[in-house]
């Protein structure tokens, strides 16, 4: 049974900002920055608030902290778009743990991963989210991302999940298989919810069928993101396709290191957040930064007004320099 308070996720689409973690000097997370940047995207016009995710830095963080961050994002949603949490473990214990504690805090929704490293089979994945979707009457997306997992959710579990238990609403698709959309749709009701988990694929995964995407690239640029959504729905084709090459020469640079430290550069960049982030990550190389400063200064100059700006800070002076 479906909670009340996770119905306004069941028709998640467009582009929602996979929200990165902002830490201090100290290691700890920077509430203000976090609530600010939520503001800033739903200002914005982003469909929903993920949380604790890949791009969150979910592994590194205590159940406190992930908590912390829902509560901060629910408070700030108002209920005026979903907040979804990040809950996944390769431990069902602790994902549970992570998924009682989201609805505890007000999440609508749960963004539950694959299981890393332990390598289960399609019955030990079945297993795993039946146990997680028993203990929680919230929403659940199912998130499958191969690349991080070593470890694909097979289209028939996803089928037998959802036929099984109606709590599985959709998939959060990071596999970059551009036939999926096309395969799932044929086995799923329309009202399954197809989200790509992969910016660098996210446009054609749209135009294939797709719903949206949880996205990287949509913390920097929601405007373009949200335009390049619209006229793909919309069918207009050669606008999409000149939006999509402005947001894929930033998703590219966006993914040149490992996720989330060019997204928290390119922030940084933007007077929004520090760009640290927590071991074992680094900090991007010299070259990735130069590069992320060429592309949004060039953003800055040509689609400013589709930017995440912070109205009290402007544009830093070097990034205009860059521009001219």
């Amino acid at each position: 049974m479906i909670s009340s308070i996770g119905l306004s996720v069941i028709h998640l689409g467009g582009y929602a900002p996979a929200l990165p973690t902002p830490f201090d000097e100290d290691d700890r997370i920077d509430l203000a920055a976090f609530e600010r940047m939520c503001q800033l995207q739903v200002r914005a016009g982003a469909t929903a608030l993920v949380v604790a995710g890949t791009t969150g830095e979910a592994p590194t963080l205590s159940h406190g902290e992930q908590a912390e961050l829902v509560s901060v994002a629910v408070g700030v949603a108002a209920g005026c778009v979903p907040v979804v949490a990040g809950t996944g473990s390769n431990s069902t214990a602790h994902a549970i743990g992570l998924t009682q504690d989201a609805e505890a805090a007000g999440a609508d929704a749960a963004l539950c991963v694959v299981p890393y490293y332990n390598k289960p089979t399609q019955a030990g994945l079945y297993a795993h989210f039946c146990a997680i979707a028993q203990s929680t009457s919230l929403p659940i997306i199912l998130y499958d991302v191969p690349s991080r997992t070593v470890c694909r959710l097979e289209d028939e579990t996803i089928a037998r999940l959802v036929a099984e238990m109606p709590q599985f609403i959709g998939l959060n698709d990071g596999s970059g298989d551009l036939t999926r959309p096309q395969r799932l749709r044929a086995r799923l009701a329309p009202a399954f919810r197809l989200m790509s988990g992969d910016d660098a694929t996210a446009p054609q995964f749209i135009a294939l069928g797709g719903d949206g995407c949880i996205s990287i690239t949509s913390n920097v640029a929601p405007g373009l993101c949200r335009d390049m959504y619209l006229s793909t729905k919309g069918g207009e084709i050669a606008r999409a396709q000149r939006l999509g090459a402005e947001v894929g020469r930033l998703t590219a640079a966006l993914l040149h290191e490992t996720n989330p430290a060019p997204v928290k550069y390119a922030l940084s960049r933007l007077g929004l957040m520090s760009g640290r982030v927590r071991l074992p990550l680094v900090e991007p190389t010299a070259q990735s930064r130069s590069e992320l400063d060429a592309i949004l200064a060039d953003l800055c100059e040509r689609h400013g007004n589709s930017l995440v700006l912070n109205s009290h800070v402007s544009i830093p002076r070097s990034l205009l320099a860059k521009a001219s």
